[in-house]
């Protein structure tokens, strides 16, 4: 349920995960949505409600909430309202998982097509550390069949509907995957600008990908996206040739709406530009200790 664009959040509709195994045994997660009276309240499940003043990010929603003429009523607030406190609080949890196990977890975000997924491929052959990936779309297992090509621990989300994922699809996934044999997880999410901006997955930090022919404006005109980023990477910079894309002006606009933020430029076809991607991950791995 998404509280920028507000797709499914005014419906009657809620999701349903299960898993699903594939003609070669793999598993993997499936999300469908199902009908539910009108009036009905979302059920607890057992969970515990926070205060708001300890995430920045969940005051930002609310703020999206009341912004927004189609949710701004006091009933759809109260139930989203709870939604939200669940997942901040299932991120928690799913942060204080990785933190048991020593394990970094890094959220990638971006458009479809930006690249993700190749620069996990290519940091297989290069990384001094093991990682593993849960991964985001709404159909098919692709990303997930060309990482296990590469060797690489992955495990599929579909997502069915939902342009994003949440902490409890990401809490699901990790009972599938074997967190004593890597070091990072990267949750790659689904391709898209928008939600997965706001939805905490219970990472550790945001790498934000942004491509050349994606065009100058992508920054400005999603500004929640960026203002999480603790890496932005501006890929296929072999294109710049062929484009009318202004990098610098781009690092400006990124800087103005986070001043701290880090910058890289990624042409995947050079080892040493995959290689500076992989030394500021390893640099915030052993920050961590």
């Amino acid at each position: 349920m998404c509280k920028d664009c507000g797709c499914s959040i005014t419906t009657n509709k809620h999701q349903h995960e299960h898993t699903h195994v594939d003609e070669q045994g793999r598993e993997y997660n499936h999300v469908h949505d199902h009908e539910h009276d009108e009036g009905k309240n979302v059920h607890e499940s057992g969970h515990h409600h926070h205060d708001h003043d300890d995430s920045h990010k969940h005051q930002e929603a609310h703020a999206h909430l009341h912004d927004n003429p189609q949710l701004n009523d006091a009933k759809t607030i109260a139930v989203i309202t709870k939604i939200l406190d669940k997942n901040d609080h299932e991120a928690r949890h799913n942060r204080a998982h990785f933190d048991e196990h020593g394990v970094l977890c890094i959220n990638l975000m971006s458009s479809p097509g930006s690249g993700k997924t190749t620069l996990l491929e290519h940091m297989a052959d290069l990384a001094p550390f093991k990682f593993g990936v849960v991964e985001g779309d709404l159909e098919t297992s692709r990303d997930a069949d060309r990482l296990h090509v590469k060797g690489i621990q992955a495990h599929q989300i579909q997502t069915g509907s939902a342009c994003h994922l949440d902490a409890f699809m990401v809490h699901k996934a990790l009972h599938h995957m074997d967190m004593e044999a890597m070091d990072v997880c990267f949750v790659e999410n689904v391709g898209n600008l928008v939600c997965p901006a706001s939805y905490d997955v219970g990472s550790h930090l945001n790498i934000v990908l942004v491509s050349i022919p994606e065009g100058n404006d992508k920054i400005e005109k999603y500004p929640v996206m960026f203002r999480q980023a603790d890496l932005v990477l501006i890929t296929k910079t072999d294109l710049l040739p062929y484009f009318d894309y202004d990098i610098e002006h781009e690092k400006i606009m990124a800087r103005k709406l986070k001043p701290n933020v880090d910058i890289l430029e990624l042409n995947i076809k050079e080892e040493a530009s995959i290689m500076r991607v992989i030394e500021w991950i390893e640099f915030k791995r052993k920050m961590r200790g």
